[in-house]
């Protein structure tokens, strides 16, 4: 072989590898550079929030099957929930932050404690509404949520066909604890009226 080719192809494959090993030497790097996602609270405070959550959607689905007596059974249910949270734990923050936490825990469970005290279902559907407005933003900020992505909802007519409302989903699908399947106006026909309107995600 001509040695003035022989040199090229060494240059070429020189160029190569060094194109190979850098390249990957920088991937190596980058890799390590990620910051380590870290979890603020323990894993059983964490359990006791979801199971929150998880209350908190059970009623939501009974106000979507508009069962009075399975919207008081899981209302119970939810305040049990929230009675469960580990307050020991969030101690660990400073005072204002305490307090500031245990303020929004108390209003959370006496806006779920107000629908034991309704009979009519739409007043139970108010106080949905204000426990949801308490749940998003201010008890999820408040714990800072590290749990799944949750979304919230809203619906435009859920009062007097003009006063609008929130509830929180687990899923992007509209399904409408205001209006329900048994509506006395739409029955089931509103079912799917609202929309998506903003995310709730781990912070």
């Amino acid at each position: 072989m001509n040695k003035k080719w022989f040199f090229v192809i060494l240059v070429v494959l020189g160029g190569c590898c060094y194109w190979f090993f850098t390249k990957n030497k920088h991937k190596q790097e980058e890799a390590k550079e990620q910051p380590i996602s870290l979890k603020k609270h323990s894993q059983a405070f964490n359990d006791n929030i979801n199971n929150v959550v998880d209350s908190y959607l059970s009623l939501k689905d009974a106000f979507i099957e508009a069962d009075t007596t399975q919207i008081k059974a899981k209302a119970i249910n939810f305040i049990a929930a929230v009675k469960n949270i580990d307050t020991l734990e969030i101690k660990k923050d400073t005072a204002a932050v305490f307090e500031t936490i245990m303020a929004t825990i108390g209003d959370v469970r006496s806006n779920a404690e107000s629908i034991l005290n309704q009979t009519d279902i739409t007043e139970m559907r108010r106080d949905f509404s204000s426990l949801t407005e308490m749940m998003f933003p201010v008890f999820f900020n408040a714990i800072k949520y590290e749990g799944p992505t949750l979304y919230l909802q809203n619906c435009p007519m859920a009062f007097n066909d003009t006063e609008p409302a929130n509830w929180i989903s687990k899923t992007k699908e509209i399904m409408n604890p205001y209006m329900g399947k048994k509506h006395p106006k739409y029955q089931s026909g509103m079912l799917n009226c609202g929309e998506t309107v903003d995310t709730i995600k781990a912070k």
